[in-house]
């Protein structure tokens, strides 16, 4: 299913699209103090 992620530990990079379908990775935010993702199951 998931991956787990250790506490306190670098977020591993990966993809998502925003809600106009660009694509997003995490790494594109390296550097910024305050980063909000949010999930919202079932949108499409």
């Amino acid at each position: 299913m998931g991956k787990k992620v250790a506490i306190n530990q670098p977020a591993p990079d990966f993809e998502l699209a925003d809600y106009e379908g660009r694509p997003y990775r995490i790494s594109h935010f390296k550097g910024q103090k305050h980063v909000l993702l949010i999930f919202n199951r079932g949108f499409m």
